[in-house]
């Protein structure tokens, strides 16, 4: 009897286990699948609400200045300030003066332009022209934004020009002061005003309206939201393809599944269990690799690249365990152990050598607060390096919160300390980087150098990437330089600066600086 009351408890558990874990296991993905989509619907929107903020405010500003003025509206002076305004605005198409409803000139010149009906008179004085009637195949391309007798042109796509990784989502801007059923001011892919409701007294929201995931967020300058909208099937796509994961490994029966799944968690904790041992026992040490002024020669910093090597002996790659930090919450302590290891490594030096500097990569949990302005005191304190020792690099490996990364990155340039964007065309949302954050430095990513020369598709965007850069007014640094020719080619380019096997493989910082010395003493002797 006993036996059969042991025997049937075991079946029962194991029936309990085999049905619980992949409910479970259900769970777990949807919640993944949501939080990650979440995250990145939020991204969409906070990119689409600067775009927006910027071209409002270049308007305003535009108008004002015209409002302010002396000159008759249509006089030569008038229309040279308009074409002033419009050529130093990223945003405006054109401006002009409107009479009667129509653009009597303009800094596009003097052929007048109906601009038809507004949708919206706005309680701080402007009218809003959604679609500028103009000769095109297919919907006008234009809108306006009128106050005073004066207008601005915007392209309506330029503020939700932004690229999603999410197919089918949708973007909008949407005045808070518009009628309710009217139509957004702003849309690409289907909104509906009636989320607006949602928002109530909030800065940012989101919820899901059973089709869709939706993200508000409200602008603090204008009274506009900025919307974006991801299908809920792909949430529920992503859900399922997390749970070929994790479903058949849970439908195992009885102790065999509590077995699997207890082994399964232990191999996924694993390597973050490894890097909290790896941090408190010392494991981890710096490579440095030279980066050269192609102009002169001269070696005029490196870059700090973190290395880990095992009690055991065994090597493991940052293209591995740098991923892993990252998602498991790690990777800003990675980053403190880094400013130590340079502290110890290159303090001395640096504080000797006010032109010389090292390049730090920075992860996006990095930008999320101030611990890491804080940080980077502490270590020019400690080190008596000056900013000019220091260049951070951002990389593109995750989703930046634009708001925390502007106001952190403004503190540090504030302070003296030059930023670079790292792996450029590789991450998720370069051009969008490079138009809203203050950077110094662009990096090319190594996999544009390889092309040069060749006959693969990518060789001709280096070339794009440099014209970008020098257009914007930025340096440059190309990493991954392994031949003369393509050094040559840099060069030729004006390209600023480089790195890679040419000039120097990753080494100790004592090599490296026993390195530029002899790149120094080169670049001497080519110049005497």
């Amino acid at each position: 009897m006993r036996i059969r009351l042991i025997l049937g408890t075991s079946i029962l558990v194991a029936l309990a286990a085999a049905m619980l874990l992949p409910w479970l296991a259900w769970r777990e993905a949807q919640r993944q699948a949501f939080e990650a989509a979440a995250d990145m619907t939020r991204s969409y929107a906070r990119a689409v609400l600067h775009r927006a903020d910027k071209t409002s405010m270049q308007g305003a500003v535009a108008i004002r200045e015209l409002v302010r003025q002396p000159h008759a509206p249509c006089s030569p002076d008038s229309l040279a300030l308009m074409r002033r305004l419009d050529l130093s605005s990223t945003y405006i198409q054109a401006v002009g003066f409107v009479r009667g409803g129509v653009v009597v000139c303009s800094s596009m010149g003097t052929d007048p332009l109906p601009l038809g009906r507004p949708s919206l008179r706005t309680s701080t004085g402007y009218a809003i022209y959604p679609r500028v009637p103009i000769a095109v195949l297919g919907p006008s391309p234009l809108m306006a934004l009128e106050r005073a007798g004066f207008v601005v042109l915007v392209h309506r796509d330029l503020p939700l020009d932004i690229s999603t990784a999410i197919p089918g989502a949708a973007l909008a801007v949407l005045h808070l002061e518009a009628a309710p059923g009217s139509a957004p001011e702003l849309a690409r892919g289907l909104v509906e005003r009636g989320w607006l409701a949602r928002l109530g007294a909030q800065r940012e929201t989101s919820f899901s309206d059973g089709k869709r995931l939706i993200v508000l967020s409200r602008s603090r300058q204008f009274l506009t939201v900025a919307v974006a909208a991801v299908p809920i099937a792909y949430v529920q796509e992503r859900a399922a393809a997390i749970a070929w994961r994790l479903v058949p490994a849970a439908a195992v029966a009885g102790l065999l599944v509590a077995a699997a799944v207890l082994t399964l968690a232990r191999q996924q904790r694993s390597i973050p269990a490894a890097l909290r041992h790896a941090l408190r026992h010392n494991e981890f040490y710096l490579h440095y690799q030279p980066i050269v002024e192609l102009a002169s020669g001269r070696c005029v910093g490196v870059e700090a690249l973190l290395r880990w090597k095992r009690a055991t002996g065994e090597q493991i790659g940052p293209d591995l365990f740098i991923q892993v930090a990252e998602q498991s919450g790690i990777i800003t302590r990675l980053t403190e152990r880094v400013f130590a290891l340079v502290e110890a490594d290159a303090g001395a030096y640096l504080g000797a050598h006010s032109d010389f500097h090292v390049a730090i990569n920075l992860s996006a949990a990095d930008l999320q607060s101030s611990a890491i302005v804080d940080l980077v005191d502490r270590f020019l304190h400690k080190s008596g390096a000056r900013p000019s020792n220091l260049i951070l690099e951002i990389t593109e490996r995750g989703f930046l919160d634009m708001d925390n990364a502007l106001r952190i990155l403004a503190a540090l340039r504030a302070r003296g300390i030059e930023v670079a964007i790292d792996d450029f065309g590789t991450g998720y949302s370069s051009l969008s980087y490079l138009e809203a954050l203050e950077l110094d430095f662009l990096k090319i990513d190594r996999s544009f150098i390889e092309a040069i020369g060749t006959k693969a598709p990518t060789s001709q965007v280096v070339g794009h990437i440099i014209a970008m850069a020098r257009t914007m007014g930025l340096r440059m640094i190309a990493e991954g330089v392994e031949s003369q020719v393509q050094a040559d080619f840099l060069k030729g380019q004006a390209v600023q600066y480089a790195q890679g096997w040419l000039f120097g493989r990753p080494m100790s910082f004592a090599e490296a600086v026993r390195l530029a010395a002899a790149h120094q003493e080169r670049a001497a002797g080519v110049h005497a």
